[in-house]
């Protein structure tokens, strides 16, 4: 099983020559980006799971509900909020789209596992940092789904082979076929692959001045949706299966 999934995040890069990008812009280019992604899904037929940054939840309601209606997945991703904020966002969301968040993702700021219970949760999917040299500072891990104080445990996927992870940094930087051959490998040995890109990926950075790192520009924007498109494609072709994070772990 392949399980698409997409975090929902502002830009946080600082500008080029004092260029003043204001955050209601970079909330702009985020819905953009996600609209893109969701194109090209709809194409192949395939739903995903979208995991949207605490902090702007309440800010892209007709996006999240645009996402829902089309049978994709909505669940948190968690910056640095608090347990109320998370609370809060979490009602306010279920509310307008009359559905549970079941998911939360988290990266540097990560609350227990209970707190996260008693807020109803089901799973949590939490993730590394992807930088430049992380293929040196990683290691074999167990990546199959575990039952931790009441939540299901949701790891990072990476290849038994290369030992590469399957974050966004991977897909922005390996080729295409390359990326399809550890698919491949992956699935002869686990259950399932666990995939993750940012929307920030898909941004344009020719039209803004954002200072991101060369080896972050590399295939981002209009290269990013055509490597998505180009791995659906080879994906539906070869008649494997996708699905939602909460459909696979329920």
């Amino acid at each position: 099983m392949i399980l698409f999934t997409f975090n929902i995040v502002n830009i946080e890069a600082d500008t080029k020559n004092e260029v003043q990008i204001s955050d209601e812009e970079r909330l702009k280019i985020s819905e953009g980006n996600t609209k893109a992604i969701l194109r090209i899904l709809d194409i192949h037929d395939v739903k995903g799971s979208f995991f949207v940054e605490i902090s702007i939840a309440q800010k892209l309601q007709n996006l999240i509900k645009a996402i829902s209606s089309k049978g994709h997945e909505i669940a948190f991703y968690n910056k640095n909020s608090s347990l109320q904020e998370i609370d809060d966002s979490k009602k306010f969301i279920q509310e307008l789209l009359e559905k549970q968040i079941r998911g939360i993702r988290q990266k540097d700021h990560k609350l227990p596992q209970e707190d996260l219970k008693l807020l109803e949760f089901n799973y949590v999917s939490n993730i590394d940092n992807a930088n430049i040299l992380f293929p040196f500072k990683r290691l074999k891990r167990d990546t199959e789904i575990t039952e931790e104080d009441g939540l299901s445990v949701v790891p990072e996927s990476i290849s038994p082979y290369s030992q590469l992870p399957y974050n966004d940094f991977v897909f922005q930087l390996l080729p295409m076929k390359y990326y399809q051959n550890m698919v491949f490998e992956t699935l002869k040995n686990d259950d399932f692959v666990l995939i993750y890109l940012n929307t920030w990926q898909f941004t344009d950075f020719s039209k803004y001045a954002f200072e991101i790192p060369f080896y972050r520009r590399m295939n981002s924007g209009k290269k990013m949706e055509d490597k998505l498109d180009a791995l659906l494609t080879w994906i539906n072709e070869k008649e494997m299966a996708t699905s939602r994070m909460k459909d696979y772990i329920f």
